[in-house]
């Protein structure tokens, strides 16, 4: 199932009515649901795909339309103060896996996933990177403590760009 597939499924569903949708392949799974208080509008959508080729399974949420800052020239210098701080000590840096806008909240008035000093484990919701108005779940690929949130709330991110440093347990 493509991009445009789902978000037809999404349109579909957000314009039925219907409450609840689940869908699943030998190569995926998407469940589709839309809250009470939201009836009318877009649906949350959560996509699971069983692909070895993805570390981890990604959740989407159907989102609405946010202003982006122009701060791409934040990421060079959040790469070089990552990898400063790394070799300084034994920090994993958490890398973005996409393009987008990286968001340490579920939603504006939400607290933000993780904070520094935060204890995480491996596959704890650490930050969510809006891409083509879809949300994905970053979750954290060691345990331990957060030590240094790289990048401000709202702002672009390039690929493989550093978010986080953990200090592993």
């Amino acid at each position: 199932m493509d991009v445009k597939e789902i978000q037809e499924l999404i349109k579909f569903v957000a314009k039925s009515g219907v409450s609840e949708v689940d869908i699943e392949s030998k190569d995926f799974k998407i469940s589709i649901k839309t809250p009470p208080y939201r009836r009318g509008g877009q649906p949350e959508v959560q996509i699971v795909q069983a692909v070895p080729a993805q570390p981890a399974p990604q959740t989407v949420v159907a989102a609405q339309p946010v202003a982006q800052p122009a701060a791409a020239e934040a990421a060079p210098a959040a790469a070089k103060e990552a990898a400063s701080a790394a070799e300084n000590g034994n920090y994993e840096e958490v890398k973005s896996p996409m393009i987008g806008t990286f968001y340490r909240s579920p939603s504006p008035e939400k607290p933000p996933f993780v904070g520094v000093g935060d204890e995480v484990k491996k596959g704890d919701v650490i930050c969510i990177i809006e891409a083509m108005k879809l949300f994905n779940e970053i979750e954290a690929e060691v345990s331990g403590k957060i030590v240094k949130v790289l990048v401000d709330d709202s702002t672009p991110v390039e690929y493989d760009q550093p978010l986080f440093l953990i200090e592993p347990h």
